[in-house]
């Protein structure tokens, strides 16, 4: 399989997590040296990795607004540019970038204009 097959599937698999608001799905595709770069500085590790996607998932719950913009794949690295709306939040924009190694993603950059609602 190639580098961008497996990049793509390891993004289907963060994003349907994501969706599903899944804590223990997120967290098979991360491991304790993954980094996410996030607005409000780095975090490491799964028990902060966790405490971030539980703190989005309060804001994003399953069945919220969720527009696609931008996904874009080159070999280990993805990209996606997105919207999303809730009962508790606003987000005009996000993106993300992923750098996947290993079968899992080392490096995660994630910025998005959230209005608390």
């Amino acid at each position: 399989m190639g580098t961008e097959n497996n990049t793509k599937d390891i993004l289907t698999h963060h994003l349907t997590a994501f969706g599903d608001n899944n804590l223990d799905e997120i967290l098979k595709d991360y491991t304790e040296q993954s980094l996410i770069f996030t607005n409000d500085g780095p975090i490491q590790g799964l028990a902060k990795i966790k405490v971030f996607f539980d703190g989005l998932f309060r804001l994003i719950p399953t069945g919220s607004s969720f527009e696609m913009i931008q996904l874009s794949v080159a070999n280990n690295v993805a990209h996606i540019i997105w919207k999303s709306s809730s009962k508790k939040a606003i987000i005009n924009f996000g993106t993300d970038t992923f750098f996947i190694e290993d079968q899992k993603i080392l490096f995660h950059t994630v910025a998005a204009d959230i209005q608390i609602i």
